[in-house]
């Protein structure tokens, strides 16, 4: 009874200790599209009432967190039924994160505004709903791209690794946003301390914390933008044979944001071109 007991402690300790590497990994490969999730619910999550930011956050955490619990259970049944369908999915995923990210550059060299349903006014509850439909698509991503890299490992090791990255993603992210969006609050607390208790450091303090913040969100979308475009570059380069021999002589990073430039320039011009057509 005692060495069956044993026994079993052994597998699990073995099976914890390869789930830490293999996570990891995981982690390391999600770690770029988590910079375009973080700048783009920095955004999306500011420009509240003071009042309302946390509230708001709540909501949209809750609904990330259900996007996962929806999206995993696909990706456990594809993964153990149908492993082929993973590089393809997460091909067009890399399609669409090529062209989320051309589509800023296009818009920062030429000064054009892409029109969008999201960018007319919305309400409070509307822009929440907006928040956590972008969050699916990067959600599904994410998942994607974590069960790529385990997708040789067995069952179990794929949902503690999925399930632990996935869930570690919405914290991480949330809480970071949490923190930017509330960066302004903390300077005029600072400011209202300093102007109190006559400190002019507090005050500097306090008016550095509340010119950051704009500052902060615009350096998260340069940074997650070329994040997409490395991610998206990283999984044509990884999963088709005949593209990573052409620019295997080329440094990795140069490879992989210029192929994510590339794709995302081809799907910029096809999507462009199709709203001509149907607009005409």
């Amino acid at each position: 009874m005692s060495i069956g007991l044993l026994a079993l402690l052994d597998d699990v300790a073995m099976l914890v200790d390869d789930t830490a590497v293999v996570a990891k990994i995981a982690a390391k490969k999600t770690a770029g599209i988590l910079g375009d999730d973080l700048a783009v619910n920095a955004q999306k999550a500011s420009g509240f009432a003071a009042s309302r930011e946390i509230p708001v956050l709540v909501a949209i955490t809750k609904g990330s967190l259900k996007n996962k619990f929806i999206i995993l259970p696909f990706a456990f049944v594809f993964s153990a039924f149908i492993p082929w369908i993973i590089i393809p999915i997460l091909l067009l995923g890399g399609i669409y994160l090529s062209y989320e990210g051309f589509e800023k550059v296009y818009e920062y060299f030429t000064h054009q505004h892409i029109e969008e349903e999201d960018n007319v006014p919305l309400n409070e509850e509307q822009k929440i709903q907006s928040a956590i439909r972008t969050d699916f698509i990067l959600s599904i991503e994410i998942v994607i791209i974590a069960l790529s890299t385990v997708v040789q490992e067995n069952l179990m090791t794929q949902l503690l690794v999925v399930s632990f990255v996935a869930v570690l993603a919405t914290i991480g992210v949330y809480g970071v946003v949490a923190l930017i969006v509330r960066l302004d609050d903390m300077g005029l607390t600072f400011i209202e301390l300093g102007v109190a208790q006559k400190k002019k450091w507090l005050v500097r303090f306090g008016e550095l914390l509340v010119s950051a913040l704009p500052k902060i969100i615009r350096a998260l979308t340069v940074i997650g933008t070329i994040a997409m475009l490395l991610v998206a570059g990283g999984i044509f380069v990884h999963n088709i044979e005949a593209l990573h021999h052409i620019v295997k002589h080329i440094p990795s990073l140069v490879a992989e944001l210029g192929v994510g430039i590339v794709v995302g320039a081809f799907a910029f011009i096809l999507k462009s071109t199709i709203d001509k057509l149907r607009n005409s």
